[in-house]
Formats: C-alpha cells, structure tokens, sequence
C-alpha cells in the first residue's frame, strides 16, 4: 500500500506549537489541495490527538485514527485502530483501498518512517516561525529524499513532494 505521508509545516520546521495547537494556521491554498488529494485517495490517517483538533471527522474520506483507547466512540466515518501499523495497512489493503494520506501527528510520522512505511512526502511550507513546537518526526534518522516537485501554491507558500529513498 503507497503511503502519502502531506503536512503543512512552518518556515523552521514545525508543524504545530503543541499536541493540541488547531491546524487554522494554514494557507487556504494548503487546505484546499489537502482536501483535493486525501479525498483522491479516500483515506486519511492519523493519530488521536490529531483527529481531536479537527471539528469533525474529514468529510468524504475513511479517517482512520490510531487510538490507545479501549472502546473509542463509535463515529461515522471513522475507523479506531491500534497496534502495528502494518497490520492496520494490510487491513485496509483487504477492503479495497490502494494508498492512503498520513496526516500526523509527529508520534505516527515517526512510527510510519521508523517502520519504513512512507513513499512519498508532501510538504507546505508556510511563511510563519513557531520557534517551539513539534516537528514532523523526532528520533534520528539519515532517510534519503529524491526531489519530484516544487511548486509555489500562492504568494509565501510553496510545495514540495518527495520520494522517500530507503
């Protein structure tokens, strides 16, 4: 299964001031072609305290949410997960679904890269400093980027998109 791991993130690397910072920080450009492109590949996953800063669960798309609760919530359009990610992966891979978005947080970026899960990234770089806060992964790494984009989305932002090269 082909994991796209999109983030928005600041001009020094962060990509929120803390585990439950609302993502309103963003250009409208950057949500817009989120949405595009998650809703093109119809499933979005991403940790609890992320899927806790969104008003509602992402429209149009499977949200699949790592939890550590014992009985989440039943919700609509939300598939509560643990364990291995992938085994969560051969899961949706068994309900038809080919490729997915990884929305964060730092923690499940960190477990996807650790596990060498992540083939592409999708990077928004915004025009704004948080100096403290959280970064796209944390741990060490020396994982390899092969450059298949660079777009400018409005006046300050741009796009880049990644091949990750294990």
């Amino acid at each position: 299964m082909k994991i796209i791991m999109m983030m928005a993130i600041t001009a020094d690397g962060k990509i929120a001031k803390s585990s439950n910072h609302f993502p309103d920080w963003t250009s409208r450009e950057d949500k817009k072609i989120f949405a595009e492109i998650s809703k093109k590949h119809g499933v979005v996953i991403m940790g609890e305290k992320t899927f806790n800063t969104f008003p509602a669960p992402l429209k149009n798309r499977l949200n699949v949410v790592f939890t550590m609760e014992k009985n989440p919530p039943k919700t609509e359009n939300v598939k509560w997960v643990s364990g291995e990610p992938k085994n969560v992966l051969s899961e949706l891979e068994n309900m038809g679904y080919k490729s997915a978005i990884l929305g964060g947080g730092s923690y499940l970026n960190t477990l996807f890269l650790k596990n060498k899960l992540i083939n592409e990234l999708i990077i928004t770089v915004e025009p704004k400093i948080f100096g403290a806060g959280l970064g796209l992964f944390g741990g060490d790494f020396n994982i390899n980027l092969k450059l298949r984009e660079l777009k400018k989305i409005n006046d300050d932002s741009i796009i880049i998109r990644y091949k990750v090269e294990y």
